[in-house]
C-alpha cells in the first residue's frame, strides 16, 4: 500500500508538469479562468493524495480524491471543447487522468470498509 501512494503521487505530478506546460500554451481568455480552474483542482488532487497516504482510515478521503478527479476530467473536456487546448494535449492528458483514475480505484477497492 505504501508504494501505491508514492507512485500515484509520482503519476499525478508528471500530469501536473505536462498540464502546466499546456496551460501556458492556452489563450488569454481561458488562462486564468479555465486554466486556474484546472491547476487549482489539480492542486487539490495531489494534497488528498498526500493526506490520504498519512491516514490510517481512509475512506472518505479516498471519497474526496475520486469526485476531485472527476471534476479534473470535466474541466479538461470543456477546455478541450472550447479549443483552449489541442487535441493532442487533450489526448495526451487523458491518458494521464485514466492512469490515475484506475490507480485511485484499485486503492479504493484495497481500503478497509
Amino acid at each position: 500500500m505504501a508504494e501505491q501512494k508514492f507512485i500515484l503521487r509520482e503519476k499525478c505530478l508528471e500530469m501536473m508538469d505536462y498540464a502546466y506546460d499546456a496551460m501556458k500554451d492556452m489563450p488569454k481568455d481561458h488562462r486564468y479562468t479555465l486554466g486556474g480552474e484546472i491547476i487549482k483542482s489539480m492542486g487539490t488532487l495531489l494534497r488528498l493524495i498526500i493526506r490520504c497516504g498519512k491516514k490510517y482510515y481512509k475512506k472518505t478521503t479516498l471519497e474526496e480524491m475520486d469526485i476531485e478527479h472527476d471534476a479534473l476530467a470535466g474541466h479538461f473536456q470543456v477546455a478541450f471543447m472550447r479549443k483552449a487546448i489541442t487535441p493532442k494535449e487533450y489526448e495526451v492528458m487523458s491518458r494521464h487522468l485514466k492512469e490515475l483514475g484506475r490507480m485511485i480505484g484499485g486503492w479504493i477497492k484495497k481500503a478497509p470498509r
